[in-house]
């Protein structure tokens, strides 16, 4: 999803042999038009040509928009198309719109998947250099490597985000006064006494989905609490040998289903997609919602200044660290990117220009990461937006952060996390079958790659 949902979700590729370090000291200009996978040259230089950057994004998540509106207005001779999809539609069609003869010059891109072997994405190694992006946060890139063996975290860069997410839960603040919370859990059992809470006076604890999977968001910050957090990476980046199916995933499986089946989740969750479930909190309907900073404004928005708080997943013990899903929205450029030298210098220029940074705030409530030294954009007091970015500092300071389950492989976000936990959340698989089955698809899709 992107963290944008999506969070869960995401994607990006490029040639196999471009995998070679450039040595860029000086980044002499070069033809935009040349992958520096192919040529071994990167510019920073800005082309004085007319350029126009196909932009091939997600629906409902505007930042690029705005992004690339700003981006002309201070170079006039390069404009945008932008294109937008699903979510699930970008998932199943990227590797499909990047290998086109009209491949995009910039893709959202949640996972990797395959598209590195393929040859469909560009290494940004050249970039990395030639921009300083050593200067960024180490942990911010890692979800953006791949080795040559295919194991995330480490190896070349591929992808670059624009904006790094952090996951927590919405609390409305008018049913919380109704149902009697004063303050906001500190453990999951406090969290699971307030959803009893909720349920005895009659209102609905949890607002989320499963007909596109954002349910993810709630069973895998159960999992995440459950255990150790290092496992679970290790095998959302395809490391050998590791595996979901643990006790903490069990446990978190088998707390999912239990709250499915206490009521604490709609009736018809399996019904309810991402974009029904914010509407339907926003509209008053749930007390919480698990959900990431990119709605923080769209909440405050709809439930007014006050009207919600924005809190991270509890830990399992009072005082335990923090461990929440966050990541950069992440992008790539396509191999067959006619423009791969524009499209990196819009990418430098978003982390970079005081603006670009600003707009990434103001639009999805979301860090826009960067250089650690340089100056924050300014937030509202008080609002839902600020909380976000003082959650993603403290999860920071706890090494807390987790990729999203749903990037661990191309396919298995709509090929098991999705349909197997609908079976789960209707009680025709157990938590047992669940584990089992979601390792299962995970080694098939991985052995397919």
């Amino acid at each position: 999803m992107s963290t944008s949902t999506r969070a869960t979700r995401a994607i990006v590729l490029a040639a196999a042999a471009a995998v070679t370090l450039f040595a860029l000291a000086g980044c002499a200009p070069g033809s935009s038009n040349t992958s520096p996978g192919q040529s071994g040259s990167a510019s920073t230089k800005l082309t004085s040509k007319n350029v126009t950057l196909k932009i091939q994004d997600e629906t409902g998540f505007p930042v690029t928009s705005k992004l690339a509106a700003e981006f002309t207005k201070q170079h006039p001779n390069v404009k945008f198309t932008i294109v937008r999809d699903s979510f699930q539609n970008l998932l199943a069609n990227g590797p499909r719109l990047m290998a086109s003869a009209d491949a995009p010059d910039l893709i959202r891109l949640s996972t990797l998947g395959s598209t590195v072997k393929d040859g469909l994405v560009t290494n940004l190694d050249p970039y990395f250099k030639a921009y300083g992006w050593d200067k960024f946060s180490a942990g911010q890139l890692a979800t953006a490597r791949m080795n040559e063996a295919g194991v995330r975290g480490e190896g070349s860069l591929w992808q670059f985000g624009i904006g790094y997410s952090v996951t927590g839960i919405y609390m409305n603040q008018k049913l919380a006064d109704k149902v009697g919370i004063t303050s906001i859990p500190a453990t999951i059992d406090e969290l699971e006494a307030d959803l009893q809470k909720a349920k005895d006076a009659a209102v609905l604890p949890v607002q989320t989905g499963m007909q596109d999977g954002v349910g993810t968001f709630v069973s895998q910050a159960l999992i995440n609490q459950y255990g150790d957090k290092k496992k679970l990476i290790d095998w959302m980046f395809n490391k050998p040998g590791a595996t979901f199916d643990t006790p903490a995933s069990l446990k978190g499986a088998t707390t999912f289903q239990d709250w499915a089946t206490k009521g604490y989740l709609p009736p018809d969750v399996n019904a309810i997609n991402y974009t029904t479930m914010v509407a339907n909190f926003s509209a008053g309907q749930g007390l919480f919602m698990w959900d990431g900073n990119w709605d923080a404004a769209n909440v405050q928005k709809a439930l007014g200044k006050g009207g919600a708080q924005f809190f991270l997943m509890p830990p399992e013990t009072k005082g335990g660290k923090y461990v929440a899903m966050g990541t950069g929205n992440t992008f790539a450029i396509p191999s067959k990117s006619k423009n791969h030298d524009t499209t990196a210098y819009f990418l430098n220029w978003i982390a970079t220009d005081e603006k670009a940074r600003q707009i990434v705030v103001d639009v999805t409530g979301a860090s826009p990461g960067g250089d650690p030294s340089q100056k924050l954009p300014t937030v509202e007091k008080g609002s839902l937006i600020e909380t976000a970015l003082n959650l993603s500092a403290t999860v920071g300071k706890d090494d807390g952060f987790t990729d999203f389950i749903a990037n661990t492989t191309a396919g298995i976000y709509q090929g098991a996390l999705q349909p197997d936990q609908q079976l789960l959340l209707s009680n025709k698989m157990t938590p047992e079958a669940f584990t089992k089955a979601i390792q299962a698809f995970y080694l098939k899709d991985l052995a397919g790659q």
